[in-house]
């Protein structure tokens, strides 16, 4: 579906953006893609590895409405990746994270509309199910804001939908990469914020690949949410250091014990695909079908439980040490 077409990617700087890059280039023959960034060293660094025909580098901010606008004149689709993303800076700087993830959203938003793009896709978070963080919060009010904009688009032709996932292996500020600096420079242990903390845990290639599933798979308005392993931090540290001692420090300022993906207040419209979940939005749209147990490519879900919850701690499927071993080396080969 990309071939001929220009994909823009806000925050394409970064382990998701190159990533996303690197595959479209592999399998599709896209026209343009577009990584919108603010960070020009890293638009340098990323140009040294992607500089085929199709490229563009824009500087901007999604803070910028009007820089957004000019970036997406002539787009086709849209992934919406650039957030404040790191739990303690947010709790420190609050209003920083709302302009970004919140006002950025609106600002994507109103672009994609006055551009006419064809789709976006907002990448979401584990973290704005029930948040109790300010990250968790502003990414919430986003996914409320993409899910609006179906509504908002009245006679444009412009769909908005939201991926939402977990722990990314290997991703940049990711727990993987710090441990094993850790290790490297020689470190006595490795922290641990409680011994019973669990997270949800995929690769950055099947992130990526579930984005592409979504935009086929796509009506609007909708969540996706990937079928994807558990894993307990204690098993994550022993598999990245088997010999080093764990030493328990404490959850950090807005940290969970347990992530959520689809919290089972949402249950009531919350539906079960082959390899993915589905919640429906809350609100009707007055312009178009409120149906959402098939998708756009005919596949059908089911309506979960009233007492449905994706939880990390009680998902049917835990990574063990040995398959955290080769997942790790697979994203750090």
């Amino acid at each position: 579906m990309f071939d001929n077409k220009s994909i823009l990617i806000t925050g394409g700087t970064g382990s998701f953006g190159k990533k996303f890059t690197q595959m479209l280039l592999e399998r599709y023959s896209p026209k343009k893609i577009i990584i919108f960034s603010r960070d020009e060293l890293k638009q340098f660094e990323m140009q040294q590895h992607f500089n085929a025909p199709c490229m563009r580098y824009f500087i901007g901010d999604v803070r910028d409405p009007e820089r957004l606008r000019r970036a997406m004149h002539g787009v086709d689709y849209v992934v919406h990746a650039a957030a404040l993303k790191q739990v303690p800076a947010a709790e420190y700087n609050p209003m920083e994270c709302i302009k970004t993830n919140i006002n950025g959203a609106e600002n994507v938003i109103n672009a994609a509309l006055d551009s006419s793009v064809s789709k976006v896709i907002a990448l979401s978070t584990d973290k704005a199910a029930n948040p109790i963080n300010l990250y968790g919060a502003t990414k919430l009010a986003s996914d409320k804001l993409f899910v609006a904009a179906n509504n908002m688009a009245g006679g444009y032709e412009t769909t908005f939908s939201v991926v939402r996932y977990g722990n990314v292996v290997g991703s940049r500020g990711s727990v993987v990469p710090f441990f094993q600096q850790l290790v490297n420079d020689g470190a006595k242990f490795l922290p641990i914020t409680h011994p019973d903390m669990t997270r949800f845990w995929l690769p950055l290639e099947q992130a990526i690949e579930f984005v592409f599933d979504s935009f086929n798979r796509m009506l609007g308005g909708e969540l996706f949410i990937p079928k994807i392993p558990s894993v307990r931090i204690t098993d994550l540290a022993t598999s990245i250091a088997p010999d080093l001692p764990q030493k328990v420090i404490g959850i950090r300022p807005g940290e969970k014990l347990h992530e959520v993906m689809c919290p089972i207040d949402d249950a009531y419209h919350t539906y079960e695909f082959e390899d993915h979940y589905v919640i429906a939005p809350s609100i009707t749209f007055s312009n178009r079908s409120n149906t959402f147990d098939i998708n756009a490519l005919n596949e059908t879900g089911l309506l979960v439980s009233d007492q449905f919850e994706y939880n990390s701690s009680n998902n049917s499927e835990f990574l063990n040490i040995e398959q955290l071993i080769k997942l790790n080396g697979s994203t750090t080969a």
